[in-house]
C-alpha cells in the first residue's frame, strides 16, 4: 500500500519538478499516522534488504565511469561538486554544535537538505553501528522528511541565481569550455601520406608509437582495404584514422595533410559493424591478445562501454557487454564477431549468482572494523558503505575469470527501484507518528529552517565559484548543482530551462563521485559527532 501510493505521488510534477522517489517516504509517514503498523523485526529486515539491493545496484552502475570521471575537464567539475558536498557537511556540523540539536536530527537534516537518499541510509546504518536505538532512527527519518522539500527548491533557487552571476572571460575555445567530457573526445579523419619520412615504411613503424589512434581503411588508387601493421606506405596513400582527438591530430600532422575524400563513402568490399562482446572466453582479454588484425584481417576502431567511448589500444581489456566497432570484409567481421560472441540475448540474462556473491563481499567488507584517529572505538562501513565500494570496484573490473558482474540496464533499474522503495517505505512507517507530532508542536518548523541553512548557502557559494572562477556556462553550472545534490527534479528543471546537453553532461560527470562522497560524509559525520 505504501509503495503503490508513494510511487503514484512521485509522478505528480509541477513545472517539471516533484518530490520524486521521496514520495514513498511521505506516503509511509501518512500511513503510519493513520495507524498502519508492521512488526518490528519484519520492518528491519525489509529495510536492510532494500538498502543492500539499492546501494549495490547503484555501485555497479557507477563503477565503469567512476575513475574516468576524474580526468581532465571532469576533474574540474568534480572539484566544484566535492566543494558543495564539503560545504554542506561543514554547515551541518556548525548547525549541530551551535543549535544543540540531537545527532539523529542533524544526520537527517544533512541527508534531506542535500536530497540524497543513500546518505540517509548510510547515516541510519551508522547510527545502528554506534548503538542508537529505534527512536533515534525514527527521529532521523522525520528530520530528513522535513528538510527534503526545500532541498529540492534550494537547488532551483541557486540555478536561477547562477543566471545573474557573470562568468569571467575564458581563454579556452567555446567548443572545449562549454562541453565537459567524461572521456577524451573521439574523432575520425581522412589523411593523405605526403610526408617523405613515411614513404617505404610500414604502418607499424610510422604510426605504431602513437597511442589512441587506429587506422581502419587504406586507399591506394581505386583499391580500398583494411591495412595490416606490416603494410608498406607509399606517397599518396589515403588513410581513415579513428581515435582520441589529440592522437588523430598528431597523426594528421605526421601524415602531412588531409585527404579530400571521405573513405567511408567510397564504394567497395570494406564495411563496418558494431559487435557485442558476450563470449566469456574473450572477456578480460586485451586487444593485443585478441589479435583481430592478424587472425581475421579486421580493425577495431572504437569501443563503447556504459555510454563511454574508448580507443582500442593494445593493452585495453574488453568487458562483457562492450560494443566494438569492427572494420573489414563482411565475412571476416562475421568470423571475428563469432569469436567475440555478438549475442544480444546474452545481455538480457541477469547473472544472479555473481550479483549475490558481490553482495556477500560487500557485507563482509562492511563488517570489517576500521580504527580512525580521534574515535574511541573502531568504525565499520556497514550495509551501505561496504556493498557500495565493492560494487564500484566490481563494476570497474567487469569480470574475474568466468565470473561476470554485468546486470542488464532494465534489471539494474528494477533492482534499484525495488530496493529504494522498500527502504523508504520502512523509514516512513517507522517515523510517521513523530513527524506529525514535531510538525504540530512547532519544533519541526525550526528543523526546517536549519535544513534550509544546510541547503542554500553551500549551493549558492558553489554556483558563484563555478561561474566566476571556474568560467562555467549557465547550463554547465546548473547540471553541476543538480549533480552535486544528486537531484533528478533539479536536473529536469535545468533541461527545461536550457537547450543542449551541457546540463546533462555535467550532471553525469559529477554524479559518481558525489554519490560516494555523500554516503561516506554522512557516515563520518555520525561516527565523529557521536
Amino acid at each position: 500500500m505504501v509503495a503503490a501510493a508513494g510511487l503514484a505521488l512521485s509522478r505528480i510534477q509541477i513545472r517539471k519538478a516533484g518530490v520524486g522517489i521521496a514520495g514513498v517516504l511521505f506516503a509511509g509517514l501518512v500511513f503510519a499516522r493513520l495507524g498502519v503498523k508492521v512488526e518490528h523485526h519484519v520492518l528491519e529486515f525489509i529495510r536492510e534488504l532494500g538498502l543492500i539491493l539499492f546501494v549495490f545496484s547503484i555501485g555497479l552502475q557507477l563503477g565503469p565511469g567512476f575513475f574516468s570521471s576524474l580526468k581532465k575537464t571532469g576533474l574540474k567539475l568534480n572539484l566544484f561538486a566535492a566543494t558543495n558536498v564539503l560545504l554542506g557537511a561543514g554547515v551541518c556540523v556548525a548547525v549541530f554544535y551551535v543549535s544543540g540539536i540531537p545527532l539523529p536530527v542533524a544526520a537527517g537534516l544533512l541527508s534531506g537538505a542535500t536530497t540524497n537518499t543513500p546518505s540517509l541510509a548510510a547515516a541510519q546504518q551508522a547510527l545502528v553501528e554506534i548503538g542508537a536505538g529505534d527512536a533515534a532512527m525514527q527521529t532521523q527519518g522525520v528530520a530528513y522528511a522535513l528538510a527534503y522539500p526545500f532541498g529540492v527548491c534550494g537547488v532551483i533557487i541557486a540555478m536561477l541565481a547562477a543566471r545573474r552571476i557573470a562568468s569571467r572571460p575564458s581563454r579556452e575555445p567555446a567548443a572545449v569550455a562549454d562541453v565537459p567530457q567524461t572521456e577524451p573526445r573521439m574523432r575520425r579523419a581522412n589523411l593523405e601520406v605526403r610526408n617523405p619520412g613515411l614513404f617505404g615504411r610500414s604502418i607499424a613503424a610510422g604510426f605504431g608509437a602513437m597511442r589512441g589512434v587506429n587506422i581502419s581503411r587504406l586507399r591506394r588508387g581505386d583499391t580500398v582495404c583494411v591495412p595490416m601493421p606490416d603494410h608498406i606506405l607509399a606517397e599518396g596513400d589515403q588513410l581513415l584514422v579513428v581515435g582520441l582527438a589529440d592522437a588523430v591530430g598528431q597523426a594528421l600532422v605526421l601524415a602531412g595533410g588531409e585527404a579530400r575524400e571521405d573513405l567511408r563513402r567510397v564504394e567497395g568490399p570494406v564495411t563496418s559493424k558494431r559487435v557485442i562482446v558476450t563470449n566469456r572466453e574473450a572477456v578480460g582479454k586485451t586487444f593485443s591478445a585478441l589479435q583481430l588484425p592478424l587472425r581475421f584481417g579486421v580493425a577495431a576502431t572504437r569501443l563503447s562501454r556504459q555510454s563511454m567511448e574508448f580507443a582500442p589500444e593494445p593493452g585495453l581489456r574488453v568487458q562483457f557487454g562492450d560494443i566494438v566497432t569492427l572494420v573489414g570484409m563482411e565475412d571476416a567481421i562475421g568470423a571475428a564477431g563469432r569469436m567475440l560472441g555478438d549475442s544480444p540475448k546474452e545481455l538480457e540474462h541477469t547473472r544472479v549468482g555473481p550479483f549475490f556473491f558481490g553482495i556477500l563481499l560487500g557485507v563482509l567488507l562492511g563488517m570489517v572494523p576500521v580504527a580512525l584517529p580521534g574515535l574511541p572505538a573502531p568504525v565499520r562501513l556497514g550495509l551501505a558503505g561496504g556493498p557500495l565500494i565493492v560494487a564500484i570496484l566490481l563494476g570497474r573490473i567487469g569480470s574475474i575469470g568466468p565470473v561476470v558482474w554485468y546486470v542488464p540496464p532494465n534489471a539494474s533499474l528494477a533492482l534499484r527501484e525495488i530496493g529504494i522503495v522498500l527502504f523508504l517505505a520502512c523509514v516512513g512507517l517507522k517515523s510517521g507518528d513523530l513527524f506529525f507530532e514535531y510538525l504540530i508542536n512547532g519544533q519541526g518548523l525550526g528543523w526546517m529552517a536549519l535544513g534550509t541553512a544546510v541547503t542554500l548557502p553551500p549551493v549558492l557559494l558553489t554556483a558563484w565559484i563555478a561561474r566566476r572562477h571556474g568560467r562555467l556556462s549557465v547550463p554547465e553550472t546548473c547540471g553541476l548543482l543538480a549533480g552535486s545534490m544528486t537531484d533528478p527534479p533539479a536536473l529536469a528543471f535545468a533541461q527545461q530551462s536550457h537547450e543542449g546537453s551541457g546540463a546533462s553532461v555535467a550532471y553525469a560527470t559529477v554524479y559518481p563521485l558525489v554519490m560516494l562522497l555523500r554516503v561516506l560524509s554522512a557516515q563520518m559525520f555520525v561516527f565523529f559527532a557521536g
